[in-house]
């Protein structure tokens, strides 16, 4: 039975276009035209934001000293990550844990909503009407720039020939555009880089509550003498790029790892579409938790060693 129901999946196939898995950089707008601001991407967050307070809801309607179902379950995990941050921040885990706990489940969550049958095959067709306007446009106003110098009247015909060339055969001229509805919210850049800031903001608080002004000694240490003053500028400038580093490399770690994963199984999907793709989703499940695990374990690390004075380092 399962074997003939693969074999009219397949021939179905043949006949009804179904649009293939879709990979993109950055989040697109849901809607042609207005709203651009809702991007598939961040209609996903708001999703996995609802799942995340539906989960707590439902974890802690009715509590009882034996756990049992969601509740056993949400308890096992908190313990497991409540344990990881003692390992790390001591005991300044309690003061770190609802954020870094806050980072992980809202990180695997994201991950694992690129995983979701559908997710970046279901969505809406745009017309490329607008890139033909914006083509044109783009084409006038080159001639009336390059129009400016004197002698160049051939350069001007051949920018004007250019320009209605891509107005005319442009990639989304006349053609159109897959949109998806959802999209993987870590894998989008934005959202990477807005929870990058947001972290880093909080190593900031957190430094300055335990060392007060203190803590901007070591973004400009100029104590010693001679050599040795120079030694403490220069290891101050590196303090500086550093916290900057950080945002970086929170950034695209996270971006990376997933968007090479939705690569992977857009291209696998396309390829072959049953069996072969599903060992690469048991893998995009382990590397989804172990992201979120990194950038929590990360978080716990830069708010424990901001909150260390240079004194105590040295001792």
């Amino acid at each position: 039975m399962i074997i003939g129901g693969a074999l009219v999946l397949i021939i179905i196939s043949f006949f009804i276009p179904v649009p293939q898995p879709h990979v993109s950089i950055a989040a697109e707008p849901i809607f042609e035209s207005g709203y651009s601001w809702l991007t598939n991407g961040l209609l996903t967050t708001f999703i996995v934001d609802i799942v995340l307070i539906l989960i707590a809801y439902f974890a802690t309607r009715k509590m009882n000293l034996v756990p049992s179902g969601l509740q056993n379950l949400m308890e096992a995990v908190i313990e497991y990550l409540y344990g990881l941050a003692e390992g790390v921040a001591g005991k300044a885990a309690s003061t770190y844990f609802p954020w870094a706990a806050t980072i992980f489940l809202l990180v695997v969550i994201s991950n694992w909503s690129g995983l979701i049958p559908g997710m970046g095959s279901i969505g809406f067709f745009h017309s490329g009407e607008h890139a033909v306007e914006g083509a044109e446009e783009h084409g006038a106003l080159l001639d009336q720039q390059i129009a400016m110098v004197d002698g160049n009247l051939l350069l001007v015909q051949s920018a004007d020939a250019a320009a209605q060339e891509e107005a005319e055969h442009g990639e989304d001229a006349g053609h159109e555009k897959f949109v998806p509805l959802f999209r993987a919210p870590s894998a989008d850049l934005n959202m990477t880089l807005a929870l990058a800031l947001a972290t880093m903001v909080m190593v900031q608080i957190h430094g300055i509550r335990a060392l007060g002004g203190g803590y901007f000694r070591k973004f400009w240490n100029t104590s010693g003498k001679g050599a040795m003053k120079g030694i403490n500028i220069f290891v101050s400038l590196l303090e500086i790029i550093s916290e900057f580093s950080r945002i970086i490399a929170f950034t695209f770690r996270l971006f990376g790892n997933i968007f090479a994963g939705e690569v992977i199984l857009a291209t696998m999907a396309f390829l072959v579409a049953f069996l072969v793709p599903l060992p690469f989703y048991l893998l995009e499940i382990l590397v989804g938790a172990v992201q979120a695990l990194v950038f929590m374990m990360l978080a716990l690390a830069f708010f424990t060693m901001a909150t260390i004075s240079h004194a105590e380092e040295h001792h």
